[in-house]
């Protein structure tokens, strides 16, 4: 029997498909598991205190020893932020193109286990071989450098996986996508084509990076006042465009904002900055230049609280204050999720006075292809059968339509939630057993110990407050030796309900009484026992459920 018969392929994603962020996705050619991308997400609302989200590798740790290599297409967070705790779990090397690279190296020495990392360069002509698997790669256009699809070839067609891409004629760095490779990929048969559906629910094409650039350079050109800029820290076209209009209108910049710095530094480094001598300056020389012949870059255009952004907004950052002479542009548009948080702090610089540029005026482009841009990716690829990958579900749906007006049957579209497999044999398709697949919390230093018994509780917390019961019990005498004594947090102000602390304070004795004389005294009985009746009482007395943690000590 030949190869082709043979050969059992698998695709599945750990993250970014029912969600925006958390990449992740496995490709699985026999003994052979190539992952591609390991990134983060930013937590949802209702993820209480939690830092960021990685996806569960609980299956890439179970099989170790077939993992060849993790393929990280670019240099977002949302690809590679979570790349540092997954190495912590499974050694394994990691092929990415050098600004990529150059980005990864400084977290993982921020991880302390750079040492240990094997760290492996590729280029859009790359063709490496993971296990008996041969992969190639070819260029897009995204919002930073550096950027490739990847393609792994089987006995069956390539797999191929787009990574953000958009199709655009102008672009800052003058690479354009090589559309030329990915016709010649369509041409020899692709099985499967996993494509970016971020911008699907979105008509046209998206405009060129060049057209952001005019626009922020149209700006600078016509203020008379300082100038603030905020962008993502890894839009490094970006970055490029405002480098370019801040020396073209005679402006120093500043630079502010951990990340931005660290993105600053290793772009110029690696030679995709192009910063004119002379041009930057440090924060605390921002005041000995004239305002018109100063700019700022800096991060927070998310609304992050922490962002330096925020800080200036609020009047709470060392160096800088905005004043109503200010000019604010935000050169980015919200993440889903944190439009509140963004519009807060445009609020906040209106009622200073800035003036705010926000929004689509001119200054922002998408990085990701919108509807006709997708189609053209189907068109090239011709695949057999196709997965939208990276994007909401109604963006995965969305991106479905597109394929079905570009000619693809109905039946050969899957749309995949995490840890769903898809299983490829003899060019067929179908759904196969899921693997294990979901959201890592991290929080400060611990990884995945908040959970969603955890989660529960912070809540609980949040809404209703907490009402500690302490009380001592004599071991020999089953009697009270001392309280109980009512703590009350987030739930009632001690002073204004003192009767109702009392009431509760008289129906815990009672309630241990009884326990007492009908002889139980099993302290989670006790326990249930307080929190049942005191949970009910104060409900009809207050409708709120307060988290109550009886807390029994014997003597």
């Amino acid at each position: 029997m030949s190869k082709q018969e043979t050969e059992k392929v698998r695709v599945f994603a750990l993250g970014g498909v029912g969600e925006i962020g958390k990449n992740m996705y496995g490709i699985e050619v026999d003994e052979d598991i190539i992952v591609i991308d390991a990134g983060l997400m930013f937590p949802d609302d209702d993820m209480l205190g939690v830092d960021i989200v990685i996806p569960d590798v609980s299956y890439l740790v179970e099989n170790e020893e077939r993992v060849r290599g993790i393929i990280l297409t670019h240099g977002h967070e949302d690809h590679i932020g979570g790349l540092s705790y997954v190495l912590k779990k499974i050694n394994v090397p990691v092929y990415a193109t050098k600004l990529t690279l150059g980005l990864v190296e400084e977290k993982l020495k921020e991880a302390g286990i750079h040492r240990h990392a094997e760290l492996r360069l590729i280029d859009s002509n790359s063709r490496i071989k993971l296990g008996n698997t041969p992969v190639s790669f070819f260029r897009v256009s995204h919002s930073i450098p550096d950027c490739v699809g990847v393609c792994v070839e089987t006995a069956q067609g390539a797999i191929v996986h787009t990574g953000d891409f958009k199709f655009d004629q102008t672009p800052v760095d003058g690479k354009h996508a090589d559309i030329g490779k990915m016709a010649a990929i369509g041409q020899k048969g692709v099985l499967c084509l996993m494509s970016d559906s971020t911008n699907a629910e979105r008509p046209g094409t998206t405009k060129s990076e060049a057209e952001a650039g005019k626009g922020i350079k149209d700006v600078f050109a016509r203020t008379k006042g300082r100038l603030i800029v905020t962008s993502f820290a890894s839009n490094v076209h970006r970055i490029q465009q405002v480098i370019q209009a801040a020396s073209a209108t005679n402006r120093k910049l500043a630079v502010v904002g951990k990340s931005m710095v660290r993105v600053i530094t290793i772009a110029g480094k690696l030679g995709y900055l192009k910063i004119p001598k002379d041009l930057l300056i440090d924060m605390d020389e921002v005041n000995k230049h004239k305002p018109e012949k100063v700019a700022i870059l800096t991060t927070g255009s998310q609304g992050e609280p922490m962002s330096a952004l925020t800080r200036m907004a609020k009047g709470a950052h060392r160096h800088i204050t905005i004043t109503p002479n200010d000019t604010v542009i935000i050169a980015a548009t919200a993440i889903p999720g944190n439009e509140t948080s963004v519009s807060a702090v445009i609020d906040q610089l209106y009622r200073i006075g800035a003036e705010v540029i926000y929004g689509n005026q001119a200054v922002h482009a998408s990085g990701h292809g919108s509807q006709e841009e997708l189609k053209l990716m189907l068109n090239l690829m011709r695949p057999k059968f196709f997965l939208p990958i990276h994007g909401e579900i109604r963006m995965q749906h969305a991106h479905r339509q597109l394929a079905l007006q570009v000619g693809m049957k109905k039946e050969r579209i899957y749309i995949v939630e995490k840890g769903e497999v898809i299983e490829f044999n003899k060019q067929q398709a179908r759904r196969g057993p899921k693997v294990p697949s979901g959201h890592v919390l991290i929080d400060g230093l611990g990884v995945g110990d908040v959970g969603n018994i955890v989660l529960r509780d912070r809540r609980l917390l949040s809404k209703d407050g907490i009402l500690v019961v302490v009380v001592t019990l004599n071991k020999k005498t089953n009697t009270i030796v001392s309280g109980p004594n009512i703590i009350s947090r987030g739930f009632v102000y001690v002073r204004e309900s003192e009767e109702l602390l009392e009431k509760s304070n008289e129906l815990v004795t009672s309630i241990l009484q009884k326990c007492v004389t009908e002889n139980v005294n099993e302290w989670s009985s006790l326990k249930s026992n307080i929190r049942e009746g005191l949970s009910r009482y104060l409900f009809e007395k207050t409708k709120r459920r307060p988290m109550i943690l009886p807390i029994i000590m014997e003597v």
